[in-house]
C-alpha cells in the first residue's frame, strides 16, 4: 500500500491529523477569547496611555506650526547675537496670523515653559503690535520690552524650532541643548529635578530598608504563633488595608506633631524636655515613619507567604548537629526566606518612589518626590509634555531596577504567596 492509502480517516473522510489541527486551532481560538477581555483592558488603561505619554514628551508641533516663517527664517541664524531683520519680520508675520486666530495665548504658554518671562512680553508686543509701521520690525519689537533684545530668548525660540525633540528628558535632568548643538548642565542655582531624583530614591531605600527590619520578626511571628494569635496578629497587620490614605496620613499629622501625642509621651518618660520638643513633622523624619507604617504590610504579607512554608524541624536539625540558634537561623532558616525578602523589598521600593500625598503632607518641602513634580506640572503649570517625560523617566527607573534584580537574584525566585 501506498502512504496515501495508509493514512488514517475519521468518519467524515478528513485525515486524522488535519482534523486533529482544526481542534486544536478551535481551542486555541477560545483560550484566546477568554483572555482577550483582559489583554483589552490591559490595552486601554496601561499600554495606551503609555504610548500617548512617549509620544506626548517629545511632541512640539505646536510650536512649530504656530512659527513656520520664523523657524525658516532662523535657519542661518548662528545663535550668536540676535538674529536680523528677517528673522524678526518673519516672527512678526506669524505672530499677526497667531492674534487672528487666538492662537498666541498657547504659544506663550509653551515658549514660558522653555524660559520665563515670555507671557508677560507676548501679552505685550500683542498690544503695541497694533500700531506697528511696515518695515524696520527689529527695532520697533525690541522697543516693545528689553527681553526682545536679549539674545537668550531668541535662543529659546530656536530651541522649539524640532516638531519632535528630547528637551523635556534633559530638562528632567537639569540639562539643556545650547546653540552649538552641545548637551550642557542648567546653572547650579536651578538644578531641582536632581535633588528630587536622588530624594526619591533615598527615601525609597530607606522605607525599604525600615519596612524589611520590622516586617521579619513580625511576619516570623505570624508563621510560628498559634493560629489564633497568628489571626490576631494578621487583622492588626491587614487594618492599614481598611482605612484611607488620607486618613492614615492625618493621623500621623496629628501624632508627630511638636504639640502631638508621640512628643507628649517622649516628654513624659523624660527623653526629651518640654522646651525641646522632637522636631518630625515637615521632613524626611515624618515622611520614613509615615510611609514606613503604610507600606509595612506589603513587605510583612511576601515575607509570611515564604516562612510558612518552612518546616520548624529545619532549624531542629541545625541545631542539632551543633549550630548556635544564630547559626542555625543564619545558615538555614534565613536563605529560605530570600524570595520573599526579594519580593517585599522590590515592592516596597516601586511603591515608595512613586508615593507623593503622604511625602508632600508629612515631609513638607524637604518631603517633596519627583512624583510630587509630575502632578504639580500635569494640574498647575499644565506642562503635559514635561510631566509626560518624567513620568516616561520614572518608569524607565522602575524597569531597570526590576531587570537589575533580574539579573542579581533572578525573578523566578520570587514568592508572593
Amino acid at each position: 500500500m501506498s502512504s496515501e492509502t495508509q493514512k488514517i480517516l475519521t468518519t467524515d473522510g478528513i485525515p486524522l491529523e488535519v482534523s486533529l489541527k482544526k481542534v486544536e486551532r478551535r481551542n486555541k481560538f477560545k483560550a484566546f477569547l477568554l483572555v482577550a477581555p483582559l489583554l483589552f483592558f490591559l490595552l486601554i488603561v496601561y499600554i495606551s496611555p503609555i504610548i500617548g505619554m512617549l509620544f506626548n514628551s517629545v511632541d512640539d508641533r505646536m510650536v512649530t506650526n504656530a512659527l513656520p516663517k520664523t523657524f525658516i527664517a532662523m535657519e542661518k541664524w548662528d545663535g550668536n547675537e540676535l538674529p536680523s531683520e528677517e528673522v524678526f519680520e518673519a516672527f512678526y508675520i506669524d505672530f499677526q496670523k497667531l492674534i487672528e486666530e487666538e492662537r498666541e495665548g498657547k504659544l506663550s504658554t509653551q515658549l514660558n515653559y522653555e524660559k520665563n518671562g515670555f507671557k508677560s512680553i507676548i501679552k505685550k508686543l500683542r498690544r503695541k503690535s497694533k500700531s506697528f509701521e511696515e518695515g524696520n520690525y527689529k527695532e520697533q519689537i525690541m522697543a516693545v520690552h528689553r527681553r526682545w533684545a536679549d539674545v537668550e530668548y531668541w535662543r529659546a525660540i530656536k530651541r522649539r524650532a524640532p516638531a519632535y525633540t528630547y528637551q523635556k528628558y534633559l530638562k528632567g535632568m537639569d540639562m539643556y541643548e545650547n546653540e552649538k548643538g552641545k548637551i550642557v548642565n542648567v546653572p547650579e542655582d536651578r538644578r531641582v529635578h536632581r535633588i528630587l531624583w536622588l530624594r526619591t530614591l533615598e527615601i525609597a531605600f530607606f522605607v525599604t530598608v525600615f519596612c524589611f527590619l520590622m516586617a521579619y520578626p513580625i511576619a516570623h511571628l505570624l508563621a510560628t504563633l498559634p493560629m489564633k494569635y497568628s489571626n490576631l496578629l494578621m487583622i492588626c497587620v491587614l487594618l492599614p488595608f481598611w482605612t484611607s490614605l488620607l486618613v492614615r496620613t492625618a493621623s500621623w499629622m496629628i501624632l508627630l506633631q511638636q504639640q502631638g501625642i508621640v512628643n507628649d509621651f517622649f516628654v513624659m518618660i523624660g527623653l526629651v524636655s518640654d522646651d525641646n520638643r522632637l522636631e518630625m513633622m515637615f521632613n524626611k523624619t515624618g515622611s520614613y515613619v509615615a510611609m514606613t507604617q503604610i507600606l509595612l504590610p506589603f513587605m510583612v504579607l511576601p515575607l509570611y507567604s515564604v516562612m510558612k512554608t518552612i518546616s520548624p524541624s529545619l532549624m531542629r536539625a541545625g541545631k542539632s548537629l551543633g549550630g548556635t540558634p544564630f547559626v542555625a537561623f543564619w545558615k538555614v532558616y534565613f536563605p529560605l526566606t530570600i524570595p520573599g525578602i526579594g519580593a517585599g523589598c522590590l515592592l516596597v521600593f516601586i511603591l515608595a518612589i512613586g508615593y507623593y500625598i503622604t511625602p508632600a503632607l508629612v515631609g513638607g518641602a524637604s518631603g517633596t518626590l519627583i512624583s510630587n513634580q509630575i502632578a504639580f506640572h500635569m494640574k498647575s503649570t499644565l506642562d503635559w509634555s514635561f510631566a509626560s517625560a518624567m513620568g516616561l523617566m520614572l518608569l524607565s527607573g522602575v524597569l531597570v531596577i526590576y531587570w537589575l534584580y533580574n539579573k542579581l537574584v533572578g525573578i523566578d525566585n520570587i514568592k508572593l504567596g
